[in-house]
């Protein structure tokens, strides 16, 4: 199998007995890719498609309960899955999520764990190892290929403080030292302060390079 399996969390199992299956709800865009997965999930009694669609946005409006586990491409017909991940948790959503990747990118493995996902597997893998990926994720754990999951949040913006975070963002958005200092109430002094040790925590020499990891590690 070629997935890692953490210590399991907290969560309960998925279910309400031991004989129920786990709901699954598949959210990709290649059709053969969801006959095919249809027909691998009707020979598995320990799991039932409840349904399916090509849409991220769809999947975010589904009522909550109608399913257990949510099988989410990582390009879906509308949306990333990193855009699907952050307005699921922001809506208080429960439900657990596990990615199904077209493509071998442990950053794109870190950056689905830092943003919800309990589980993460590859199309092109055996089918039986994306069924045991979600019967870990079911029972609670997180399940995803080859990573310490303990080191998701080990990345340059973790050392960051809040109003650090803060000055990074709008920095992203394009904006100048004096319209930071205006939009904050600082000097503009201050604001190239704030500026200089982000630079050194980021270990970059100017707002480029500091705007390229931030968008290396947030966007999708």
């Amino acid at each position: 199998m070629s997935a890692g399996i953490a210590e399991p969390g907290s969560a309960p199992a998925a279910g309400s007995a031991a004989s129920d299956p786990v709901r699954i709800y598949l959210v990709e865009p290649n059709p053969l890719v969801v006959s095919a997965l249809g027909m691998c999930f009707r020979g598995d009694p320990r799991f039932e498609l409840v349904g399916s669609t090509e849409s991220g946005l769809a999947l975010l409006d589904l009522p909550a309960g109608t399913f257990d586990i949510a099988v989410l491409a990582w390009k879906t017909a509308d949306a990333a899955a990193t855009d699907v991940l952050r307005d699921w948790r922001g809506r208080g959503r429960t439900e657990a999520v596990t990615i199904f990747a077209n493509s071998r990118d442990l950053g794109h493995v870190r950056q689905a764990v830092r943003l919800g996902a309990q589980g993460y597997c590859y199309q092109f893998d055996d089918p039986s190892v994306l069924f045991d990926t979600l019967h870990a994720v079911a029972n609670g754990r997180i399940c995803v290929p080859f990573i310490d999951v303990t080191s998701i949040n080990d990345t340059p913006l973790a050392q960051l403080t809040v109003r650090e975070r803060e000055l990074l963002s709008v920095l992203a958005r394009g904006w100048t030292n004096q319209q930071i200092a205006n939009r904050t109430g600082i000097s503009e002094n201050t604001v190239k302060y704030h500026l200089k040790n982000l630079y050194e925590k980021l270990g970059v020499k100017n707002r480029a390079m500091a705007v390229a990891i931030y968008s290396r590690e947030t966007d999708g």
